[in-house]
């Protein structure tokens, strides 16, 4: 049966108010392998990833014996992907014909009687390895958290692919509300939007449009707050305010490959920033820097993720850090006057830096631009700093920060020590032998 006639086994479906839905669904015949939903916030993605799982899970498919079918539905996190999980469970109970396939269920995972698990898993290029999927959905493909792949929606792809390829008249499902101009959702979008093709379906529709009992007065204090926000959040626009701030090749270009840390040199003078945390949600990163000639060396960098002690974390931070022969800190403005009391326990200065997180990238952009600077070969700095967005303002002002579900603390821990190596006063002095003032660095004026 087509997937609006599979929606009618189920009261919650029944209602006109789903027809925006039936509509969309209704582009998904046999022969689309692929089928990418750009929708707006609030449409009832949850629901429907749901529902596409439950239809392909009742099938019959052919297997060897021992040999299950998979029905992956991949989450940017374990909060998303429970509750999916919970939608599932609730739409299959709801229909005794499909209730009687239930052979186990699980955390997260449900075994049916004609060997298909259905699993929602957080996102991960592992998971699909040596399973045979019939469908694989990857919700919110464009605000996938990323930890240390720069492109993790596209790794997925490169991962799941396979494992599809393994079961005929299998499909990959993407559906999710668009962000930025990047990513497998706008690829799909550019490519085959306009220029649609027989196997892959591209569909684009706003909040209201697939689900007319949401808030519209909600809708309209968006637009008003952030008009660019509020057209990716229930148009389904893709953001045009939001770009790319480091290119991926400037920081490969920038990485020496093969140095992970640098032992600390006698008579070197280095700088340190600190980024804080309380401990619960972000990491604590420490980098410690230094000026040679004019070039920016990154030395050392320390991540604690959380959960942890701040105290803890300060002691072992500040042991690094006195191995540098450093007994000054500077750091962001968190947490007031505490990390100030713990780190003067252990008889290092700190200071709160004088420049924004915004204003330390905007400094290191120029910096790795013009290659002078050598960075560590620490995939998980890299891409910190390659997924760092840039957004327009309303007011035309540029700020720098980490996007939806990512993180920056090493990168601007990093950007901090690099930027306190670059703005370092060298000392001039006057050289009796070759009768000329030179600099610390070696430079001859």
């Amino acid at each position: 049966m087509t997937l609006p006639e599979f929606m009618r086994l189920f009261d919650e479906f029944k209602a006109s108010s789903w027809d925006g839905w039936r509509t969309v669904l209704g582009r998904l015949t046999t022969d689309v392998r692929e089928f990418f939903a750009v929708v707006g916030r609030g449409a009832g993605k949850s629901r429907i990833v749901a529902l596409i799982a439950c239809w392909f899970a009742s099938r019959a498919y052919t297997r060897v014996a021992g040999e299950f079918i998979y029905v992956g539905i991949f989450a940017p996190d374990r909060k998303q992907a429970g509750v999916t999980f919970r939608y599932v469970v609730g739409l299959l109970k709801s229909v005794p014909s499909l209730a009687a396939l239930i052979v186990a269920e699980r955390a997260d995972s449900i075994e049916l009687s004609n060997g298909v698990v259905i699993e929602v898993l957080t996102a991960s290029v592992a998971a699909p390895r040596g399973r045979a999927y019939a469908l694989v959905i990857i919700e919110e493909a464009a605000f996938l958290r990323t930890d240390d792949s720069a492109n993790p929606d596209v790794e997925l792809l490169r991962a799941v692919r396979p494992a599809l390829a393994r079961v005929p008249g299998s499909l990959l499902a993407v559906v999710s509300s668009p962000y930025a101009r990047r990513g497998i959702l706008y690829q799909a979008w550019t490519k085959h939007h306009a220029n649609p093709v027989s196997d892959v379906v591209v569909v684009q529709a706003g909040t209201l449009e697939l689900n007319p009992a949401f808030d519209r007065r909600a809708i309209e204090v968006a637009r008003e707050e952030d008009p660019a926000s509020a057209a990716a959040e229930y148009d389904a626009q893709f953001r045009s305010d939001v770009e790319s701030f480091i290119a991926f090749d400037v920081l490969r270009a920038a990485t020496v490959d093969g140095r992970f840390e640098l032992a600390p040199v006698v008579g070197q003078e280095y700088k340190a920033f600190w980024d804080g945390s309380g401990g619960s949600a972000d990491s604590a990163a420490l980098a410690i820097a230094h000026n040679e000639r004019g070039r920016l060396v990154l030395d050392a960098v320390r991540e604690r993720r959380p959960p942890f002690s701040p105290e803890d974390v300060i002691a072992e931070h500040a042991a690094v850090l006195k191995t540098y022969d450093i007994r000054d800190v500077t750091a962001d403005a968190y947490a007031g006057e505490y990390p100030r009391e713990l780190f003067r326990k252990h008889h290092i200065q700190y200071h709160v830096s004088t420049r924004s997180k915004s204003t330390l990238y905007s400094e290191v952009l120029p910096l790795l631009n013009s290659k002078r600077v050598e960075l560590l070969n620490v995939p998980r700095l890299l891409t910190q700093f390659a997924t760092l967005e840039r957004r327009v303002s309303r007011g035309g002002k540029d700020s720098i920060d980490h996007g939806p579900r990512q993180h920056d603390d090493l990168a601007n821990s990093v950007a901090g020590a690099l930027v306190l190596a670059a703005t370092d006063v060298p000392r001039v002095w006057w050289d009796n032998e070759a009768n000329c003032y030179r600099r610390d660095y070696g430079i001859t004026f």
